[in-house]
């Protein structure tokens, strides 16, 4: 095996395993506001597989659907903390349990990269289910990588499977923590097909052995699909201080040593949620805009980039 496939592999399989620990965590209450009920129902995927779809209702009036995709061996039930502003402020979410979840029933038959394509026929599946209604793409890591691929990213087509990955866009994308560049998923390029305004979110701790390198450094590499988006499409990268991949176990592994990172998740939410109000719709809403942009700098603990 040559040292570029090996490097590869390294990183797929770290993208796969980064969220091992979520399967234990599902008793433990990780959001502080009730949640709506879920709902939850099938979907009939290709070759006759069975998709569960998660979906909650948003509390206060209709602004808008999310498609949401959860991080590798995690479920959508383990965003609450993301997930409930949302709900909120009106927001309905729709979040399949992708074969890699180790709450799937038979994710042992999906070994690997089946995981890349059964995503990806989720994702195709769930857009077919909404019709023609607008939808916002959102992710968290594997799951941030799925909702970049919902906003245009040329993700590395699986064998057998024809382009273009997505049948339309979202109108908006905000990835949490999505990965670097994976040779046989994304390349650089890939990211930088980005078509849509995005917000792609890391923090100053958020290291994975495997993926991103393991100088102090490293967590710079989440910010992939935002260094190689083009100049002048409304993407916006988010840089939390002190912040890692799981907001210290507030979010997907609560099994992580803590304390819970609270403050970063609620600016994470702050700063989405005034990304959803200027683009949700497709269309730049000019006040919601500059509220924005009102808050681009380089300074941390909240460090807002535009390109």
């Amino acid at each position: 095996m040559s040292t570029s496939l090996s490097r590869r592999t390294l990183l797929a399989s770290a993208l796969l395993g980064a969220t091992a620990a979520c399967a234990g965590g599902a008793s433990r209450s990780v959001v502080a506001a009730p949640m709506p009920e879920r709902r939850t129902f099938d979907l009939a995927g290709p070759g006759g597989r069975t998709i569960s779809i998660s979906e909650w209702a948003g509390i206060s009036g209709k602004r808008g659907t999310i498609l949401f995709s959860h991080g590798a061996l995690s479920a959508p039930w383990f965003y609450d903390r993301i997930l409930q502003p949302l709900l909120a402020s009106g927001y309905r979410v729709l979040a399949p349990l992708h074969v890699d979840s180790a709450q799937h029933p038979h994710t042992a038959e999906y070994k690997g990269l089946a995981s890349w394509r059964c995503r990806i026929e989720d994702m195709r599946t769930l857009i077919a289910h909404i019709g023609d209604t607008p939808f916002i793409a959102m992710g968290h890591s594997y799951g941030g990588l799925i909702a970049t691929v919902l906003g245009s990213a040329a993700g590395v087509i699986p064998e057998g499977m024809e382009g273009p990955l997505m049948p339309r866009l979202a109108t908006s994308v905000v990835a949490f923590s999505p990965p670097p560049t994976i040779p046989v998923m994304m390349t650089a390029e890939g990211y930088g097909a980005l078509a849509v305004p995005a917000l792609i979110q890391t923090g100053t701790i958020d290291l994975l052995p495997g993926m991103t390198p393991s100088d102090a450094e490293g967590w710079r590499a989440h910010l992939a699909a935002f260094d190689a988006a083009k100049p002048g499409g409304h993407r916006y990268g988010l840089v939390l201080e002190g912040v890692n991949h799981y907001f210290g176990g507030a979010i997907c592994d609560f099994s992580q040593p803590g304390p819970m990172q609270l403050d970063g998740l609620s600016h994470a939410n702050a700063v989405a949620s005034l990304f959803l109000d200027a683009f949700a719709n497709g269309k730049a809403n000019a006040k919601a805009l500059a509220r924005l942009d009102a808050g681009v700098t380089d300074a941390l603990p909240i460090r807002l980039m535009r390109r």
